[in-house]
């Protein structure tokens, strides 16, 4: 079969990846589609049709394969996240504005500002806020128990990794109900989410900037008054002389609030709606749960895949999965098909929070892009789960979670609940 015949089979099986129509299809139908293109000879070109440019953008390969989203991850001298890692690009007046993100940086660029970032997360930093979040846990159960909320999500899933991020980075609390508004609306600029059948342009800008401005002025603060927090260590030179800038600080206080606060979030409202769907998983949980958290959070990241794909660029003639890609194409590495690829995951498609191994790719494919959230990200999904888990006060979805149509992330509108019976 060529790649053409590939294609044209693709759209008449509605598996067209350059579709938003795609997006809208229901999870398992998508998962589906993947699993048919695992099974292909190489990976696929999927192209624009007219009408769409707006949302799919350029033409695209489809790299759906473990092993395959593995490598380009690992070989970023070849697939390189320049000039951008999402869809579409982000423009080169909001660069200039806002400052380039990590996720679309490469080389020297990229590993002198992760330098300057992972130099801060110091042991005695990351240990206090193991601390807080177990604090911040325990409040925002007792807070759900006595107020009964009918929707999970702004009740705890989104509330504790924005505390914590807000925490670790010094954030006045006068600032943050409307950091947490903004987020949701900076959350436009990425993926198909829309009203209807088009996007709103210019929220997620507007958004964006709002949140700039906030770090621009506490990083200025900061400078003069130092305190113990992340923006007083990000902002002040090292004794290499490297800080961040106020633009920098900005574009990584973003980064870490769309990207951290948003996948974080969405994994722990598929995580009770996964535990609640499968109730032996969640008893085999209970009964020991410090033997079972740490295999039921990757599981439960494998199996929801928060972050569904990023884009790379192909800068030097490479051969992959049955494919000699060239210098200027674009590839998607689909997470969200890599996690249950058949050749690495036994029964993929099955929650089970003792599988072992679990070399999932939720976090990224490892390389010089690998989440520098992952470690905080499992401490807030195993402080909210011990809180959730072992309250004499069950707590119970009342329905299926809202899914919002996207091509970026899973992500969860809202959840709702009920407090159930007392456990005797």
């Amino acid at each position: 079969m060529t790649v053409t015949d590939q294609v044209s089979d693709d759209r008449a099986a509605h598996r067209d990846l350059a579709d938003p129509a795609f997006w809208q299809l229901p999870r398992p139908e998508r998962l589906a589609a993947f699993a048919r293109l695992r099974e292909l000879e190489a990976p696929v070109l999927f192209t624009p049709r007219p009408g769409t440019a707006r949302t799919s953008g350029k033409p695209f390969y489809a790299l759906v394969r473990h092993a395959d989203v593995m490598t380009a991850s690992r070989t970023p001298k070849v697939f390189a996240s320049a000039p951008g890692a999402t869809t579409p690009e982000p423009a080169g007046w909001a660069k200039a504005l806002f400052g380039n993100s990590m996720v679309n940086m490469d080389g020297a660029e990229h590993a002198a500002l992760r330098r300057i970032i992972s130099r801060r997360f110091t042991p005695r930093l990351l240990a206090a806020t193991e601390e807080n979040i177990g604090r911040l846990a325990g409040r925002l159960v007792d807070e759900m128990i006595a107020e009964r909320p009918g929707d999970f999500m702004p009740s705890a899933a989104s509330r504790l990794p924005l505390e914590v991020i807000c925490d670790l980075m010094g954030i006045p609390a006068e600032h943050r109900p409307r950091i947490a508004a903004q987020i949701d609306h900076a959350s436009e600029q990425v993926g198909v989410e829309r009203r209807g059948r088009l996007r709103i342009p210019g929220r997620g800008t507007a958004s964006l900037a709002m949140m700039q401005l906030v770090m621009a002025r506490l990083a200025r603060e900061r400078r003069r008054r130092p305190q113990d927090d992340l923006v007083s260590a990000l902002v002040r030179a090292d004794v290499d002389g490297e800080g961040l800038s106020s633009r920098e600080l900005g574009a990584f206080f973003s980064l870490l609030l769309v990207a951290g606060v948003e996948t974080t979030r969405n994994a722990i409202a598929h995580g009770v709606s996964l535990l609640d769907r499968h109730p032996e998983q969640r008893e085999l949980l209970r009964s020991d749960f410090d033997r079972y958290i740490g295999g039921a959070v990757e599981e439960i990241v494998r199996h929801s895949t928060p972050i569904i794909q990023f884009r790379r660029t192909v800068v030097s003639e490479f051969e992959l999965g049955g494919r000699t890609f060239l210098p200027g194409e674009k590839v998607a590495l689909l997470y969200a098909s890599a996690n249950r690829d058949e050749a690495v995951f036994t029964r993929p498609d099955l929650f089970d929070i003792t599988r072992s191994p679990n070399p999932h790719l939720g976090y990224g494919g490892g390389g010089p892009h690998h989440c520098l959230g992952a470690h905080l990200a499992r401490l807030e999904m195993t402080a909210l789960f011990r809180e959730l888990l072992t309250r004499r006060t069950v707590i119970r979805r009342t329905g299926e979670p809202r899914l919002v149509d996207s091509n970026f992330d899973n992500r969860v509108g809202s959840l709702p609940l009920s407090m159930g019976p007392t456990v005797t």
